[in-house]
């Protein structure tokens, strides 16, 4: 069963959503990266709505969901995904963020501990490495005087090591790119500069899986030096993926997070 939803946000915009799956299933709700839509988790979401109910949305600025009207911070993000989860009557389930999805939902998961399972971390981390608002700065300036399309140029080879440029793979996910909204992207830039969400790591007392494509240079060593004294949290490389190994190599991705999702599952089944 796949239902599409409109959700309108406390400041007038609106999130576009996606539910798979069968009515009292498990939740496990799925957030973007900056510059993809809720397509993205495809594979993940064909993977397990014979079991689980799937919700997926367009971050922000993203996909079909509304622009902001300026710069956005991951308490925004958060805040966002915070009324997803009201509008869609959803008390507890397995938060899943890919890059910058992760510091959305640990903004959530802070101002809701008690909503959250688990939590999957793909590829992202809590807080930016220190310089960065110099290549945000730059990559936002670069749209705006010559589109997405050149940015999506550039970005797709690194995010998909060893992939041809004409290759499916990489035309789909150039397409998603560049077809991401400028002021979306601009307004992204500004959060992604400089943000620090790891007031949110005490909170996590919950199951976490820190997942990382193998070669996306050092996100696999950040993402166990970030999250690595979390008391209750496993971790996984997906063999021979970038950035987006859900992407990728959905298959060797799925294989890991899926044992990680029923084992949650199972768990909670089992709680008086």
């Amino acid at each position: 069963m796949t239902r599409n939803l409109t959700v309108p946000l406390p400041d007038g915009g609106q999130l576009n959503a996606r539910i798979d799956g069968p009515d009292g299933a498990p939740w496990v709700v799925f957030s973007n990266s900056v510059m993809t839509d809720l397509s993205i988790w495809d594979a993940q979401a064909t993977a397990l709505a014979d079991r689980y109910q799937v919700l997926r949305y367009d971050q922000r600025g993203h996909g079909a969901s509304s622009l902001p009207d300026g710069p956005m911070s991951f308490d925004g993000y958060g805040a966002d995904l915070t009324a997803l989860l009201d509008h869609c009557g959803i008390t507890r389930c397995v938060l899943v963020g890919l890059s910058m999805g992760v510091p959305t939902c640990l903004a959530a998961a802070k101002a809701r501990p008690d909503r959250v399972a688990a939590f999957v971390i793909v590829d992202g981390v809590s807080r930016s490495a220190a310089g960065r608002e110099a290549f945000w700065t730059e990559r936002r300036e670069t749209a705006r005087a010559d589109g997405m399309a050149r940015i999506a140029a550039e970005t797709a080879p690194r995010w998909l090591p060893d992939v041809a440029a004409d290759a499916p793979l990489a035309q789909g996910m150039s397409a998603m790119i560049a077809a991401t909204p400028v002021e979306g992207f601009a307004a992204a830039t500004h959060a992604l500069a400089s943000y620090d969400q790891s007031a949110a790591l005490a909170s996590l007392t919950c199951p976490v899986l820190g997942l990382a494509g193998e070669k996306d240079g050092a996100m696999p060593d950040a993402i166990r030096a970030q999250f690595g004294a979390l008391p209750d949290i496993r971790f996984d490389t997906t063999p021979g993926a970038g950035h987006v190994p859900n992407f990728q190599c959905p298959e060797a991705f799925n294989a890991a997070l899926a044992p990680f999702l029923d084992a949650v599952a199972q768990d909670q089944q089992e709680l008086p």
